[in-house]
C-alpha cells in the first residue's frame, strides 16, 4: 500500500492474492488492508490537505500533468498488468491506458477555469462572493472492469480541485491503482496528497466511508455496493458519488443505417466481455428490418474469436469466477424461461479454456420484455433481443427498468431523435453511434444507475463545494 507518500504493508500480516482471470494462476498479491489503515491513509489525507489546497491550481494540475506524462511513458506496462489482473485483449488494455493519460489532462486543463461569482448586495458598500473550495479528503472507490482508467477519473480531478485522496481499488484488481500511485511518487506528488490502500470493501472500504476524515466519497461499482456505501456515510452526512450499473436498451428502427447499427451492437456489447456499465444490454428491433439486422449480427457473433487476451482477440474471459457463474446462471435460466439460442449460449471449459473464466459470445431471442435477461444487468458477452412494432413501443420497453444510465437509438428520423431527450428516462444517450462516452461530456446515471457523475466540466465542478462571503467595507 502506498502511505503518507511510502511503501507499506500495513498493520496486518495477511495477503490478498491477485488472479489471471484467463488461467488462474496467482502471479501476484498485495496486502490484506485493515480497518486502521484505511485511518492511516485519512490521516496522512488529512495533514496534506491544507498545504495542497494552499498551492494555486496551475501548480497542482502541474503534478496531474508530469502523471499524465509518466502514465504515458510507462503505457506498455500499465497495459499489461490490467491484461493480467482484469482479463481484457491488450489492445483494449492499451485503450484503456489512453483514456487514464485523456481523464489526467483533461483535469490539469481545467485548472484555469475554476470560476466564482461576485454579486451586488442589497446593502451599500457591500458584496457577496460565490467560491468554489475543495471538500478536503476524498475517497475513491473504484470497479474491476477498468482498474487503470476509473482511477484516474477521479483522482485527476480530486487533486486539481485541491483535494487529498485516498483510493481503494477493487480488491480482484488492486494493482493498476498501485501502479499509478507509485508514478506519483515519482513524479514528486506530495506525500499523504494521493493514498493508495488495498484490502475488500465490507473492512477497508467500509472503514473510508464511515470515519469522519473522509468529507466525499466517489464510487463506481455495483448497485447493491452503492446502496451499502450511501447507508454508510448517512450518519456522517456524507457527500456521496456514485457511478453503478446499467441495463442499457439499444433500438434499432425499420429507417436505420442496418450495416452501421450491426457494427455498433457488436462493439457496445462485447468489448470487455461485455463488463462495461454502458454496453448493450438488451436490443430492440423494429419487425420490419430484425430479421435482415439479426442475420448480420448472428453471423458477426459466431465469428468472433475468443482466445488469450495477450494475443488481441475479440473476446478475453471474464473477471473472475463468481462473474462468469452469474452469467451462466442468466443465460441458463433464460432459455428454461423459453428465450431461443441464436449464437453461444454456453460456458468454455475445454481444451484452451480448460483453466480461467470463459463464456461464448451468446445472442438469445426473447418474446417478453418482463423476462429475467431483459430486466437484470448481465454484465457479460451475452445480447437478449426482442422484436418491437414502433419506436412508441421500444421506448415504453426501454424506460420498463430501474436503471437509467445509458441507451442507444439507431434511426435517420430527426421527429424521432428530437423527441429522445424527452422520451428516455437515461442520463446519456447515444444515436447512430457505439459506446464510448467523451471526456468533456457528463457521464451520468440515472435512477439506480447512480447519484451525480463524472467528467467535463460539471464532473470537475462536482469536486468543489461553495462557500458564500459578504464583505462589507
Amino acid at each position: 500500500m502506498y502511505i503518507d507518500g511510502a511503501w507499506t504493508e500495513g498493520r496486518s500480516e495477511g495477503r490478498s492474492e491477485v488472479e489471471n482471470p484467463a488461467n488462474e494462476v496467482v502471479f501476484a498479491s498485495v496486502p490484506a488492508g485493515t480497518a486502521e489503515d484505511a485511518n492511516d491513509a485519512l490521516e496522512a489525507a488529512r495533514r496534506a490537505q491544507p498545504a495542497w489546497a494552499a498551492l494555486p491550481p496551475i501548480v497542482r494540475a502541474g503534478y496531474v500533468s508530469d502523471l499524465a506524462a509518466a502514465v504515458k511513458r510507462d503505457k506498455a506496462h500499465l497495459a499489461r498488468i490490467v491484461v493480467l489482473e482484469q482479463g481484457k485483449p491488450l489492445n483494449q488494455a492499451e485503450g484503456e491506458i489512453d483514456a487514464v493519460i485523456t481523464f489526467l489532462t483533461f483535469a490539469a486543463e481545467s485548472a484555469r477555469r475554476i470560476e466564482g461569482d461576485i454579486l451586488p448586495s442589497d446593502f451599500q458598500n457591500e458584496e457577496v462572493w460565490i467560491r468554489r473550495v475543495p471538500f478536503g479528503v476524498v475517497v475513491g472507490l473504484t470497479a474491476w472492469n477498468y482498474p487503470a482508467a476509473l482511477a484516474a477519473r477521479k483522482i485527476g480531478p480530486a487533486l486539481v480541485a485541491g483535494n487529498t485522496m485516498v483510493v481503494k481499488g477493487h480488491e480482484s484488481t488492486p494493482l493498476s491503482a498501485l501502479e499509478i500511485a507509485r508514478l506519483a511518487h515519482e513524479v514528486g506528488i506530495p506525500k499523504g496528497v494521493l493514498n493508495v490502500v488495498t484490502g475488500d470493501g465490507r473492512t477497508v472500504g467500509d472503514a473510508l466511508v464511515r470515519s469522519p476524515i473522509s468529507a466525499m466519497i466517489t464510487m463506481t461499482g455495483s448497485v447493491r455496493a452503492g446502496r451499502e456505501i450511501y447507508a454508510a456515510g448517512a450518519h456522517e452526512l456524507k457527500v456521496v458519488r456514485l457511478e453503478l450499473g446499467g441495463k442499457a436498451p439499444f433500438i434499432v428502427l425499420d429507417d436505420a443505417d442496418i450495416e452501421a447499427a450491426v457494427e455498433a451492437a457488436i462493439v457496445s456489447r462485447f468489448t470487455n466481455c461485455g463488463q462495461i456499465c454502458t454496453c448493450n444490454e438488451r436490443m430492440y428491433l423494429h419487425r420490419d428490418i430484425a430479421e435482415l439486422f439479426l442475420d448480420k449480427f448472428v453471423s458477426r457473433v459466431k465469428q468472433m474469436r475468443v482466445a488469450d487476451p495477450m494475443t488481441n482477440p475479440d473476446m478475453g474471459p471474464k473477471v473472475n469466477r463468481p462473474e462468469v457463474d452469474k452469467v451462466e446462471e442468466i443465460v441458463n435460466d433464460a432459455i428454461a424461461a423459453g428465450a431461443e439460442v441464436l449464437a453461444g449460449g454456453r460456458r468454455l471449459t475445454e481444451g484452451d479454456f480448460s483453466r480461467g473464466h470463459w463464456f461464448e459470445p451468446t445472442v438469445l431471442r426473447v418474446d417478453t420484455n418482463k423476462a429475467s435477461v431483459m430486466q437484470r444487468e448481465i454484465f457479460g458477452p451475452v445480447a437478449p433481443v426482442m422484436t418491437i412494432d414502433s419506436f412508441e413501443q421500444a421506448l415504453s420497453f426501454a424506460n420498463d427498468s430501474s436503471y437509467g444510465l445509458s441507451a442507444y437509438v439507431y434511426t435517420n428520423d430527426l421527429r424521432r431523435v428530437m423527441r429522445l431527450s424527452r422520451e428516455l428516462s437515461f442520463g446519456e444517450l447515444y444515436v447512430n453511434r457505439p459506446c464510448g462516452e467523451l471526456v468533456q461530456g457528463f457521464h451520468s446515471g440515472w435512477k439506480h444507475s447512480g447519484l451525480g457523475g463524472e467528467d467535463g466540466k460539471y464532473g470537475f465542478d462536482g469536486y468543489l463545494r461553495k462557500q458564500t462571503t459578504y464583505v462589507r467595507w
